[in-house]
């Protein structure tokens, strides 16, 4: 019986990726999703739409317009190629960019949900209190909203390991750097490799349900904070 090898490449380069597009998601999305329960501007719908739009938007268009976007000749890839030396499409930098605009809404609206759930009163009482504005976010409403952070970053992980149309768009297949494993199974299929792309399948998906099942678990456990 033929013994299968198992490829560990494409999937710690995967997980590097989904670790890294959560946390800088994090980071541009909490307060993006701050904005979005609080704010009374006109612009807030159009706002919620663009965030939105990649859940209905094909990935490959997704990724044509941000392979332009991110190419020597374009806005944001000829500024980083004059600073860095190299292009940003075709590059573990331009993937981490790609997969956080195509996950965005997985994570801004979660925690915008969570915001809103909190409300004002918290808030209002913490500022009698004389906490500052950060105070009270940090000290009060994230507390409160922690369920939503929790839904958010595993939402969002979950949603960057099975990238395949952005992925293949803005990275390419390069090994070592942009071959990811929803790649690699494509490529196992292709070559009528069915073993590996099983095994590598078979990876995934029980990673993806072992997480699932494990937040699930903590999200039960978490109290309920009114």
């Amino acid at each position: 019986m033929e013994t299968v090898s198992f490829d560990w490449q494409p999937l710690l380069l995967t997980l590097k990726l989904a670790g890294a597009t959560v946390l800088l998601l994090l980071i541009v999305g909490t307060p993006l999703a701050w904005w979005l329960a609080h704010a009374r501007s006109r612009w807030r719908v159009a706002v919620e739409a663009v965030v939105a739009l990649p859940l209905v938007l094909p990935p490959t268009v997704l990724g044509f317009y941000l392979l332009i976007l991110m190419g020597s000749n374009g806005a944001l890839g000829g500024w980083f190629q004059k600073i860095a030396g190299h292009p940003l499409a075709f590059s573990f930098t331009g993937l981490v960019i790609a997969s956080a605009l195509y996950s965005l809404p997985f994570v801004v609206q979660p925690l915008q949900g969570a915001f809103e759930s909190v409300g004002r009163s918290p808030l209002e009482a913490a500022w009698t209190l004389r906490a500052s504005p950060r105070d009270a976010f940090f000290s009060v409403a994230s507390p409160l909203a922690l369920r939503g952070y929790l839904t958010a970053v595993v939402l969002g992980f979950a949603h960057t390991l099975g990238e395949f149309g952005v992925v293949l768009m803005v990275g390419g297949n390069i090994p070592g750097e942009t071959r990811m494993l929803s790649i690699a199974i494509y490529d196992h299929v292709e070559t009528l490799e069915y073993a590996q792309a099983h095994t590598l399948s078979a990876v995934l998906l029980g990673f993806s349900f072992l997480v699932l099942l494990v937040v699930y678990g903590l999200n039960r456990r978490l109290p309920v904070r009114v």
